[in-house]
């Protein structure tokens, strides 16, 4: 498919007449699947880091596995959306995720890999990722793919309200 053809979105009906809506083109497209499928690899990277920190709470360390094996799994049905819109998937995750986990590392590194503290460093990149699903869905889209980020958004949500439930947990218990 050429990288210039342009998608039409869905039509909406006012006043009893179809109305095409704006037209995004699979640039467009590629463009937020990439940074949606960025956003992907600092949550499965991210949360693979926190259970490597992680001290004294086996519960939460699988909790950070299953979240990174799921954020991979969406960034995989990303990378098959770039790739039927005729992009090339990015490679990596965001410079800001980098920073993000080498900071998860030091901490770790200097002690303060508690559940509570990890838990923190998670919410921290969820917020960060429902966001990014915020603002793709702003977007005008094609119907599947905006069906599959409402799909994954939903999914970042629920981590992000799972993780801040288990961080208000903690520091109660604290």
């Amino acid at each position: 498919m050429n990288m210039d053809q342009r998608q039409p979105v869905a039509a909406s009906t006012t006043a009893g007449f179809a109305a095409a809506t704006d037209v995004v083109s699979n640039d467009e497209v590629v463009k937020v699947l990439n940074d949606l499928l960025e956003n992907c690899r600092d949550g499965e990277y991210g949360f693979a880091t926190c259970a490597e920190e992680v001290e004294g709470n086996p519960q939460v360390e699988q909790l950070f596995r299953s979240r990174a094996a799921a954020c991979k799994s969406a960034g995989e049905e990303l990378v098959r959306l770039v790739s039927a819109y005729g992009g090339e998937p990015a490679d990596g995750g965001t410079a800001q995720g980098a920073m993000h986990r080498g900071w998860v590392h030091v901490k770790g590194a200097v002690g303060a890999d508690s559940a509570l503290s990890m838990l923190e460093e998670c919410e921290r990149g969820e917020d960060a990722a429902v966001a990014r699903y915020r603002k793709a869905l702003k977007q005008e889209l094609p119907a599947d793919v905006r069906a599959v980020i409402q799909q994954q958004a939903e999914g970042a949500q629920r981590n992000h309200d799972q993780i801040r439930d288990l961080r208000n947990a903690a520091r109660a218990a604290n």
